[in-house]
């Protein structure tokens, strides 16, 4: 599986941005997908998760009601939509396909290259 993200960019605090990944080289309906995130300095740590069907979602706490996550198993494509931006959410944003559910990054085998947002105050 090859994913590509892309809809990063700058964006003023209180602002939204919509991030996709487009999955290749096998069906992403088969795959859980994910979106996590890595600021300077830091870990990269788990923003959101879409089942297979996309009937099931979890995010991290420090974006629930904030972002969406969805995806359109017809386009092998699974979306971030970013509401109410903070400067706290500045981070390279990768998505990535796994078979299980869940919010630990080694449930997840394949991975984008990532798509930085950047949040000014």
């Amino acid at each position: 599986v090859q994913l590509q993200a892309s809809g990063g960019g700058l964006v003023q605090a209180g602002g939204s941005l919509r991030l996709s990944c487009v999955a290749s080289g096998r069906t992403v309906n088969t795959n859980v997908m994910a979106w996590f995130r890595q600021a300077p300095e830091k870990g990269r740590e788990f923003v959101g998760v879409v089942s297979q069907d996309g009937l099931l979602t979890r995010y991290a706490e420090s974006v629930k009601g904030r972002f969406t996550i969805s995806r359109d198993n017809a386009k092998n494509t699974v979306s971030l939509q970013m509401n109410s931006l903070k400067p706290e959410d500045t981070a390279v944003y990768y998505c990535a396909a796994g078979l299980v559910f869940g919010t630990a990054r080694n449930l997840f085998n394949y991975w984008g290259q990532g798509t930085l947002v950047t949040v000014s105050s």
